[in-house]
């Protein structure tokens, strides 16, 4: 009897030592931190790997949530929002929920690291630049005896019936920058007349940026309006692809990145949102995006076209580009 009443004392012993042990791993859990980005699944996949090395500590979420539906959520939800940090997020948005005060105070950031044209608030900082191009496939001109276009004129011309792509702008921020970019260059009537001469001549309006030079690679158009950055890559791997700017220039949109406000005051998010500007930003810019942001810094990609004369971009906020975007019927 004595015997048995020692095993009870022990296996009560063990149990209670099992749940004091079980209560210190949960007091000492890793602490969350949330990370909404609109970036591409290369660029999430690189961040994750870098901010899993340098803060094991943390548990560290990157959540993909298009740069549009990411607004509407944070501007639903408020600073009670579980997201900690917005990434990628178009600078459109980014001024929109600005208004709204979502944002930290990121006053203390150096910004004369940066370009003029990327520094817009205090509240949030730029992320990179994605430019548009006319790209080519030289093959495909080539083999329907088609000169490359030089201008936008060009385009209109009857030989490129059915061979040129481009992306809808209703659906795609690519299609949409081309748009406002002729908008500021011509004027809206004369922009939108371009449009809809260049329509017969389209073979799809394609629902996303990416569209183009997918129909490009594969031999369906000859000329697509489309993201430099892919483009380069497909030359890369080895496509016959050409870029060419007009002399409207590039048109872009810049991306940006910030803190929910009241966030800033858990040193985790704030730590991590520091190297993330000051370390990650750099790499991502250099490995995928490396169109001009830093004002000393020139970053060099194979096949990535330099000195790059952008289009005006001015007057690119939400309300103007839903304005816009009612009067297209294409």
């Amino acid at each position: 009897m004595k015997l048995k009443g020692a095993k009870k004392i022990i296996s009560l012993a063990v149990g209670l030592c099992t749940m004091a042990m079980l209560l210190v791993g949960c007091g000492s859990s890793k602490e969350e931190i949330l990370i909404y980005s609109a970036g591409e699944d290369y660029k999430i996949a690189y961040m994750q790997e870098r901010l899993n090395e340098q803060f094991p500590d943390y548990d560290i979420t990157i959540e993909y949530m298009s740069t549009g539906n990411m607004a509407a959520k944070i501007l639903s939800e408020g600073t009670a929002t579980d997201c900690d940090i917005v990434h990628d997020m178009e600078y459109g948005y980014m001024a929109q929920l600005d208004k709204e005060e979502a944002f930290a105070d990121l006053s203390s950031y150096d910004t004369s690291v940066y370009v003029e044209d990327v520094i817009q608030s205090p509240n949030y900082l730029v992320e990179c630049r994605v430019g548009g191009a006319i790209i080519v496939n030289t093959e495909v001109l080539k083999q329907k005896g088609l000169d490359k276009p030089s201008t936008y004129a060009d385009l209109l011309k009857p030989e490129y019936k059915g061979l040129i792509s481009m992306p809808n702008p209703k659906s795609s921020g690519t299609g949409y920058i081309f748009l406002k970019g002729l908008v500021n260059a011509w004027g809206e009537e004369k922009a939108f007349d371009y449009f809809e001469k260049l329509t017969p001549n389209v073979l799809q309006y394609t629902s996303s940026g990416s569209g183009p030079v997918n129909a490009l690679v594969q031999g369906e158009a000859a000329i697509g309006l489309g993201m430099t950055s892919q483009a380069v890559t497909q030359i890369n791997e080895g496509a016959p692809l050409e870029i060419i700017f007009f002399e409207e220039g590039s048109p872009y949109t810049i991306y940006g990145q910030s803190i929910i406000a009241g966030k800033e005051e858990r040193e985790s998010v704030k730590e991590v949102f520091d190297y993330i500007v000051n370390t990650l930003t750099y790499e991502t810019v250099e490995k995928f995006y490396p169109e001009k942001i830093y004002k000393d810094i020139d970053y060099k990609m194979e096949n990535y076209p330099e000195n790059i004369t952008y289009s005006d971009m001015s007057n690119n906020g939400v309300e103007e580009k839903e304005r816009l975007l009612e009067k297209w019927a294409y």
